[in-house]
């Protein structure tokens, strides 16, 4: 099994520039974009480094993100705190600004997922870790009159903090139920110690958290759940060389795994999991395989079981990462799926990818390879989250590293593909 932790990245070995003539020929026809390269300011950064999750667009077409380094620089955080972001669509360009720069102390630090919106229409998301707690779930509110400063951040409420020893730690992706209540997975900490799934219910100006299963044989729950109309939670777990496809029809009730990875149908489903409009599960697998290389696999039911299908096998990885998703899908109207590989693509150094059913299996398209250019890669490289397309078709997404900023390593993009 190959592993690739963001936290502590080591860059590949630079790939030659012979290898990028040959493999720049299957290059598709989409117009790739960099809307941000991050630390544009040079460290520390103080507009963020390493977008790790995917984007969240709001009506008038505007990107928000987190980063889960840069911004504030102090305390605990010797590389920044990490930060939220907006992207405002004006005309045909895009204007950067960062909405919040945590602190690295009550209102938490790192945040690993993307932010969404709530309910009330302001910005809801959590962060990885924070002193003296383990992480937060946080709401952000824009100022109440109009700014007229050039910095002009938003107001931050930490509306829960984990404790590793009772309630979780490292909490990532969130999302809401028709009712406001907010549910996700801590993927540390605990009862078992091996992470939570949760769910916070808003009562009297706070929020109340009930634990819906604690995981105790070693699974840590990943990339957040989903929910069907019922209210029943679906997610999945990271075992070592395995991982899970689980449900929960209740808080408290027993965890029924609907499908259990086993390296030849993939392995290491972090990415979390999709609904198409039959009700069909939808995610991807880091690594496994046939090739070793990562999955995408699809959990149907009918006949009152589930039933689990590989629907492709990624071909390229670097030797020492796996080639496949890290964040979950996207599906279009269509009914293509779309991600990213973080390591995997023409050049190694990740790409952004199109599934097309066709007949009995599906045709795979590289949309984007990154470090198209070489090492060190001021296309983007490494792209953790998911992808979000627009009413006309268009792509967007983040790359954790690469771009033309701070030194060596270089701290991420912001891109958009067009068709």
């Amino acid at each position: 099994m190959r592993h690739f932790c963001f936290a502590h990245f080591v860059p590949f070995a630079s790939l030659t520039f012979a290898l990028a003539i040959v493999l720049t020929q299957s290059a598709q026809t989409q117009t790739y974009t960099i809307l941000h390269n991050f630390c544009a300011g040079g460290f520390p950064c103080s507009d963020g480094a390493y977008p790790v999750a995917g984007l969240t667009m709001d009506a008038a077409g505007n990107l928000y993100g987190t980063t889960f380094d840069g911004g504030f620089n102090g305390r605990s955080c010797d590389e920044g705190c990490g930060t939220v972001f907006k992207l405002t669509h004006k005309g045909s360009g895009w204007v950067f600004s960062t909405l919040y720069a945590f602190q690295g102390f009550t209102d938490g630090e790192d945040p690993s997922g993307n932010v969404i919106f709530g309910p009330d229409g302001s910005l809801y998301g959590a962060t990885s870790s924070g002193l003296p707690n383990n992480g937060t779930v946080f709401n952000l509110k824009p100022p109440p009159t109009a700014c007229k400063a050039a910095l002009c951040p938003w107001t931050e409420t930490v509306l829960f903090q984990f404790d590793v020893n009772k309630n979780g730690a490292s909490p990532d992706y969130i999302t809401f139920d028709p009712a406001g209540n907010i549910y996700g997975t801590a993927t540390l900490g605990g009862p078992g110690g091996t992470g939570l799934v949760y769910e916070l219910t808003p009562s009297g100006g706070s929020w109340t958290q009930t634990i819906l299963n604690s995981f105790l044989g070693g699974e840590s729950p990943q990339g957040g759940v989903i929910l069907d109309q019922a209210g029943t939670v679906y997610g999945t777990a990271y075992i070592p060389n395995s991982g899970w496809v689980y449900r929960l029809s209740n808080p408290g009730g027993q965890l029924q795994v609907l499908h259990q990875f086993r390296r030849t149908d993939g392995d290491d489903p972090f990415g979390g999991l999709i609904w198409d409009a039959a009700g069909n599960l939808y995610g991807g697998a880091l690594c496994g395989g046939q090739n070793g290389e990562g999955t995408v696999y699809q959990i149907s039911f009918s006949g009152g079981g589930w039933t689990f299908a590989t629907l492709y096998n990624f071909t390229q990885g670097d030797p020492n990462y796996c080639g496949g998703p890290y964040g979950a899908l996207t599906m279009d109207a269509a009914g293509n799926l779309y991600g990213t590989q973080h390591s995997g693509g023409a050049y190694q150094w990740g790409a952004v990818f199109k599934l097309t059913p066709a007949g009995n299996g599906w045709t795979y398209t590289s949309l984007y390879d990154f470090c198209a250019g070489g090492y060190p890669c001021s296309d983007g490289a490494y792209p953790f989250g998911n992808v979000i397309i627009d009413s006309a078709g268009n792509l967007y997404g983040t790359a954790s590293f690469g771009g033309k900023y701070n030194g060596e390593y270089n701290s991420g993009v912001v891109w958009k593909i067009t068709p």
